[in-house]
């Protein structure tokens, strides 16, 4: 039985994809599969996956973006649990193990998210209220604080990642998520090519009265942006579209405003 499908895509991030699979790999544990799916990589990164024995690779035929390519791989899956995975991230030992166990003993609970942390060990905001203008000037001043070295803000952002709570969603990056709460929020909305469909999703399962939970009790290493990393204006366009198609969505009022804005920005 699979307990645990692992579902990564990729984008020409080779080298992350690889350092990736081998953290998967330096533990196996019984009742996990492990699906990448590749959105027309042209760096060898699904010859490079295929090496690995308990890798199932899926050409997805063109890049058709983080949530589509997602839901191609769930759908090709059959664990219980379903683990999104980043592939610029690093997973120790037994920490997939653990999430599901976090997951396990809470029954309202549907997602689970782990602490992140850079190449550094330095902790990334991962989780968060409800996206609106004032959770999002929040975050950014906290981001922009810690990543500044800003002494009181990066002792908040330190502190808050160290409790176990419920925020209102957590990182695409590494987000366990039990299959029948994802089917009954329709998988993740592939308006989003890249970008906040993390935060709808988890809106999606909580509008069911599911709860999202996030666990410092395992430490995942996320070398953020990677995949973009090579294409930065199309990263950076794709974020504004996401941006705009969220608003729409889930804060229609405001969503005018923030297309005017990024008019006037030049970034629509």
């Amino acid at each position: 039985m699979t307990t645990v499908s692992i579902i990564i895509v990729s984008f020409n991030a080779r080298a992350d994809l690889e350092r990736c699979l081998e953290s998967l790999h330096a533990a196996p544990a019984d009742g996990q599969e492990i699906i990448v799916v590749d959105n027309q990589s042209s760096d060898g990164s699904p010859d490079a996956a295929r090496r690995w024995p308990r890798v199932r690779v899926i050409d997805a035929g063109s890049n058709l973006g983080f949530a589509r390519a997602n839901n191609i791989g769930i759908r090709a899956s059959s664990g219980a649990n379903l683990l999104l995975l980043n592939s610029d991230t690093l997973v120790p030992a037994g920490a997939v193990q653990t999430l599901v166990a976090a997951l396990d003993r809470l029954a309202d609970v549907a997602v689970v998210g782990p602490r992140l942390v850079d190449g550094n060990g330095r902790a990334e905001l991962s989780f968060g209220r409800m996206l609106g203008p004032v959770s999002e000037l929040r975050q950014q001043v906290l981001v922009r604080g810690q990543q500044s070295g800003a002494p009181l803000l990066s002792a908040f952002v330190e502190r808050t990642t160290r409790s176990e709570h419920y925020p209102d969603w957590v990182s695409g990056a590494c987000l366990l998520v039990r299959r029948g709460d994802a089917e009954a929020a329709g998988l993740l909305d592939e308006r989003y090519f890249m970008y906040e469909e993390d935060v709808d999703f988890c809106a999606a399962i909580r509008r069911r009265g599911r709860r999202i939970l996030f666990t410092p009790v395992v430490e995942v290493v996320h070398l953020r942006g990677r995949s973009g990393a090579g294409t930065p204006a199309a990263a950076r366009a794709a974020y504004h579209r996401s941006h705009l198609a969220f608003y729409e969505k889930h804060r229609p009022g405001w969503a005018p405003i923030l297309r005017w804005y990024q008019r006037l920005r030049g970034v629509l």
